[in-house]
């Protein structure tokens, strides 16, 4: 057959993408190479100069690859499957970003981008480091490398290809359409699939790059340690690797709490920490990564507790690697929504895995008898043997949640069929772990390296201890922990969590005398207090002000049943909370249809109006995206959950019929209408026609139906079916509250059911929404928390590199 010349298709890009991929992988395999070789021979430049050159084709290759993709991205290049699967015409710019990370492709891209920038940093800053840091380093981009070729290696595929052609994709050759030279005429080419409507939020502009940075950054830790271990330098790279380590916990920290705060503000299960495998997979290497930089201070002051020290360096980078794997394999597609569909990469990420997790481990077992042992035991009263209790419990609780998230794993290898935690469980676990660790982070500022004078600890604790006391017993009881609701284990977190903010800002003005410049680590302290004492009050002590007193509205099609949902007609009052709710209406807006809910207070003096909108999406389905006020102490979300948007393009004006609804119907059935739902009871023998002007009719049915609607006011109907000789004659029930008309019209005596139609009249009231609000306190105390412990994580930064810099 001969080669089809297809019309339009702008192949240049595709086969200049293809080659700054390859561009990229070739260089950084000659880069990881010659840096190897200097690592061996210290003071052999030419190796040195080889690495360097060969990193910057590679960052070159990466650089220009990105720009490619960005352009066809904004230009419509939809004759590019990643172009097409993952942009629209429609789209703003700001979501192209989303669109380019959207996919693995682009998300392998953003991973190895952040880490040509991180490389630029060590190659000049690097020193005596640089060569074996970076030989390891180099590797890792070579596997990211891969991960993107897309190109077939002894009749294995590596890697999938962001540039490669809709017509090329396996599932797509032979098809009768890619045989047509003009196929991009064809409508389903005219645009793209699109972004998936949840992810068009503008914290998916940030979240994701910021979330790789900080998987990025954990790869520099990694390749100090295996470069210390290599080079059999254990002490002298911990100084170097301090800053770098803390940036990692800071950012991929930053990154995880973004998530969380696109889940609040997007997305529509009320609450900003699902417990999804995808989120625990980011989260473990965060934990692990906290616990091992806080080791590091133990190394750095007292040589002590190198090895582990060592393999926490080691294995934070290896989890990261093992929830790429999770995420990207495919083997969490029935356990998480943010998981990637399995792109045949299986075995390439275990690979992936397998040999970087073999390196550090086996490279730590080699040395072992290189790593300083430690000299007796720690002293209880020092401030080392309290750090590493801490780091061992962040240990535990890092374990549990990687083995309950890898519970999908453990069934494909075993054949077991485990069950994933439910979120109660997770906190229940870790509510447990974090208990003991706010106690240590209270103490532990004031305990001294070596040994501590117990009376001394306890004067300075005094006044911290008193405040936690007693704010937890006056929260415990306003919230409702302490009564009815009684349960020790909140109320044990919430003290340590108090004590663990209340301590550490104690030691800035006790100890540091107010001197901000070494306040960085308490600050940081402090401010993961109050991020758990904001989560554990806005998520323990949330209040649905939603309720609903019966479930009336399973007939929408969706699952109201927990009463947690109100249903509004329009400018209908219904009570929410402590306020009075009013629907006024819905309008359209592009993809959008928002809905205006005005909350007034009980004296009937306007509080506010939010705004819920639903965006529409005919590929993928519509998307509801919550609205919330925000308060110094509370927040209100609010959430459409079901709106009948077919008013929108209907013409039928108010006090008109609409078109008739006709329903086959067995006794027992029920058929959902547009504000009510009719159950047929059964069919009624001898029906009470008085008033009727029926004559004598041969035959007499009637029909037992219940009109529900949404006012929770039932209504019992009897439509007449009756047959006069050889005449089949109807009696309609009517409804004049809800302007329905109901029609028995025949009855089948083979099966028992009966043709029923019903039509209505359009009325103001048939626009109605179901609503969920929610309102959270004290919300504004967990993000707060998380600016405290960021700004303090980012002081600590600042004064350990300024401190290197005058060593």
């Amino acid at each position: 057959m001969e080669d089809i010349t297809y019309i339009s298709e702008r192949t240049w890009a595709g086969i200049t993408g293809h080659a700054f991929l390859l561009i990229a992988f070739i260089a950084a395999l000659i880069s990881s190479y010659a840096y190897f070789r200097a690592a061996r021979r210290p003071g052999e430049d030419a190796w040195l100069r080889l690495g360097r050159i060969t990193w910057l084709f590679h960052a070159l290759g990466v650089l220009l690859a990105i720009a490619l993709l960005f352009f066809m991205l904004a230009n419509h290049y939809f004759e590019y499957q990643y172009v097409w699967q993952h942009s629209s015409l429609n789209m703003s710019m700001n979501f192209i970003f989303a669109c380019f990370w959207e996919g693995q492709e682009g998300s392998f891209l953003l991973w190895t981008f952040w880490h040509v920038v991180i490389a630029a940093l060590l190659i000049r800053k690097g020193g005596e480091w640089e060569a074996p840091v970076m030989s390891t380093f180099m590797l890792v981009q070579v596997f990211l490398s891969s991960m993107v070729l897309g190109i077939y290696i002894l009749g294995y595929k590596w890697g999938s290809s962001p540039f490669l052609l809709v017509r090329e994709q396996p599932e797509n050759i032979g098809l009768p359409w890619t045989l047509m030279e003009n196929y991009l005429t064809l409508p389903q080419f005219a645009d793209g699939r699109g972004l998936n409507p949840l992810l068009q939020n503008y914290w998916m502009s940030i979240h994701p790059p910021t979330l790789f940075l900080g998987f990025a950054l954990t790869l520099v830790p990694f390749c100090f340690a295996v470069a210390a271990l290599w080079k059999k330098n254990i002490t002298g790279w911990i100084a170097p690797v301090l800053p770098w380590t803390f940036s990692g916990v800071l950012v991929l920290g930053l990154g995880i709490l973004m998530g969380g705060a696109w889940a609040y503000e997007a997305l529509s299960f009320g609450g900003f920490w699902a417990w999804d495998p995808v989120e625990n997979a980011s989260l473990v290497p965060w934990i692990t990564l906290v616990a091992g930089g806080h080791i590091l201070f133990i190394m750095k002051s007292r040589n002590r507790n190198h090895l582990l020290g060592l393999f926490l360096m080691i294995i934070t980078f290896v989890l990261v690697l093992y929830s790429t794997f999770l995420t990207r394999s495919g083997i969490l597609g029935e356990s998480s929504v943010h998981a990637f569909t399995d792109l045949g990469m299986y075995w390439q990420l275990l690979v992936f895995l397998g040999l970087f997790m073999i390196l550090g481990l086996a490279l730590l077992v080699i040395r072992r008898k290189e790593i300083p042992k430690n000299t007796g035991p720690d002293d209880l009263s020092s401030r080392e043997f309290w750090m590493l209790a801490g780091m061992v419990i962040l240990l535990l609780s890092a374990f549990h949640i990687c083995f309950t998230t890898s519970f999908p794993v453990i069934n494909k290898i075993s054949g077991l069929t485990l069950a994933g935690l439910e979120p109660e469980d997770y906190n229940k676990w870790q509510a447990g772990f974090t208990i003991f660790v706010g106690i240590i982070l209270a103490a532990g500022k004031f305990l001294k390296f070596g040994h501590s004078d117990w009376r001394d600890l306890r004067k300075k604790l005094l006044w911290p201890l008193i405040f936690s006391l007693v704010s937890t017993g006056i929260i415990g009881a306003f919230t409702g922990w302490i009564g009815q609701d009684f349960h020790l284990l909140w109320l044990l977190l919430l003290f340590s969590t108090l004590f663990a903010i209340s301590g550490n800002i104690a030691y800035i003005f006790s100890v540091l005398k107010g001197k901000w410049d070494h306040a960085g680590a308490p600050l940081a302290h402090a401010g993961f207090g109050m991020l758990i004492a904001g989560a554990l009050i806005s998520a323990g002590r949330s209040e649905v002000i939603s309720r609903s007193e019966q479930d009336r509205f399973s007939w929408l099609g969706e699952d109201f049943s927990k009463g947690d949902n109100v249903m509004m007609a329009l400018n209908d009052t219904v009570q929410l909370g402590d306020y009075l709710g009013v629907y006024k209406g819905k309008s359209a807006d592009g993809n959008k249809v928002a809905f205006r809910v005005d909350y007034f207070h009980p004296n009937g003096s306007e509080a506010f109006s939010l705004h819920p909108y639903i965006q529409l999406n005919e590929r993928m389905g519509n998307s509801a995206e919550p609205d919330t006020r925000h308060f110094l102490h509370k927040d209100i979300y609010t959430h459409v959950m079901y709106a009948d948007l077919s008013s929108l393009t209907d013409t039928t004006q108010l006090g008109e019929y609409m078109a008739p609804n006709s329903e086959q119907m067995a006794a027992g059935d029920t058929v959902a209408g547009y504000n009510f739902y009719l159950v047929f009871e059964g069919y009624e023998m001898k029906p009470d026609t008085a008033g009727m002007s029926l004559g004598k009719p041969d035959i007499l049915v009637g029909a037992r139906i219940r009109i529900v609607d949404f006012y929770k006011q039932d209504t019992l109907v009897m439509p007449i079916y009756y047959i006069t000789g050889d005449e089949a004659h109807v009696k309609e029930a009517e409804i004049p509250r809800l302007g329905l008309k109901v029609v028995m019209w025949k009855i089948d005596p083979n099966t028992g059911k009966a043709d029923i139609s019903f039509v209505r009249k359009k009325q103001e009231r048939d626009d109605f929404i179901v609503l969920k609000a929610v309102e959270f306190p004290a919300i504004n105390l967990l993000w707060t928390g998380c600016l405290v412990m960021a700004a303090g994580t980012l002081m600590a930064i600042r004064r350990r590199i300024r401190k290197n810099k005058h060593a």
